[in-house]
């Protein structure tokens, strides 16, 4: 009977790559607790985010390599995951302590339903498993504190103010600071401390992702999160209509000086399909953001249908992908958050072509 070592199950393993970086699981250091017991092989798979898409494929060429050494008679694997930060030294000196990666959420101009996007993908990230933190920086119209239905006031502790958690996310706002209904009417100085404040003064540690959800457009706050702190990379929101992807390739073109990583482009109110007769309607056209992404070379990471129950959900507290996790709009939403994930892990990890 052929000897099983730990020698041998790695190089099987070595065999298998992530489908995303093309490099194998055992160089990107993904396997470990490697057990022989006779003829069962333990061992542990650490994927890169606990929202991995192709979480099975993986898990079935691992278990399909091992299988084939000879002698083995039983394979138990068990999977979890690590958010893995950029290995730059020199984001080191800038990055948040404790913070896996901030991702902006921004868009070329407002009514494009940006901040549902970024409340309903930092659930999504959440319900994977992930710790998720979601800063509000909109300081003039901080809108999240309603759509999380959170209304009371943050605290502090041992020096730091606490994030208030709404449906497993962690959170915080200008607008749990102020009264409802009053105007914040600052310049630029004064937007750059509190969006420092909100970085440095909030206890943000043990997040593997912090979701930045930006004001529309390309001013102050833009410049100033990219100032204080390491931004891993930018989502951008636009609706199908030929103004907004003009709009949005200007916030593209910002990112773009400012060194982040554009991440990929969300195509939000893509369509609506009618509860009664079941056909589909492009209200606001369809697939232009799409277009326009891919002509970029840019990564594409979804539509999102128009939906009635999102306006709901968002004056209600209740965000969809929370309250209603079976509808075609949540489902959607966590498909796209695996894909931001995935190119989260590509950002850090590697590099591919952008995806089709």
């Amino acid at each position: 009977m052929s000897t099983i070592t730990k020698e041998s199950v790695l190089a099987a393993l070595g065999t298998v790559n992530d489908p995303d970086l093309h490099r194998d699981l055992v160089s990107l250091g993904m396997i470990e607790d490697i057990v022989i017991e006779g003829g069962r092989v333990s061992f542990t798979l650490v994927l890169t985010t606990s929202a991995c898409p192709l979480k099975a494929e993986i898990e079935g060429d691992c278990r399909r390599v091992v299988s084939a050494i000879a002698g083995v008679s039983e394979v138990n694997l068990h999977t979890t995951s690590r958010v893995r930060k950029a290995r730059d030294p020199s984001a080191d000196r800038k990055a948040l302590e404790g913070v896996g990666h901030i991702i902006a959420v921004g868009s070329g101009k407002g009514g494009v339903g940006k901040s549902t996007v970024a409340a309903n993908l930092a659930i999504a990230l959440a319900q994977t498993g992930a710790s998720v933190g979601l800063l509000d920086a909109d300081i003039y119209g901080p809108n999240l504190p309603r759509m999380l239905g959170v209304q009371r006031q943050p605290f502090q502790k041992d020096g730091k103010i606490m994030p208030l958690e709404a449906h497993g996310v962690r959170f915080m706002s200008m607008g749990l600071l102020v009264d409802q209904g009053e105007a914040v009417v600052w310049r630029g100085p004064m937007l750059h401390g509190a969006i420092k404040s909100f970085l440095h003064d909030v206890d943000w540690a043990g997040c593997d992702y912090l979701i930045v959800d930006l004001p529309p457009g390309t001013g102050d706050v833009q410049l100033s999160l990219i100032q204080q702190t390491v931004v891993t990379g930018a989502v951008i929101v636009t609706t199908p209509s030929q103004v907004a992807i003009e709009d949005a390739v200007k916030a593209i073109a910002m990112f773009d000086k400012l060194h982040v990583p554009v991440l990929g482009v969300i195509e939000n109110m893509s369509y609506f399909l009618c509860p009664n007769c079941h056909e589909r309607h492009e209200i606001f056209a369809h697939g232009t953001g799409q277009e326009r992404a891919l002509a970029m070379g840019l990564p594409f990471l979804g539509s999102i249908p128009l939906h009635p129950e999102v306006r709901l959900g968002g004056d209600t507290g209740q965000p969809v992908v929370a309250a209603l996790p079976d509808s075609s709009y949540a489902a959607e939403l966590r498909r796209i958050a695996g894909g931001l994930a995935q190119r989260v892990s590509i950002q850090t990890l590697g590099t591919v072509e952008a995806a089709t």
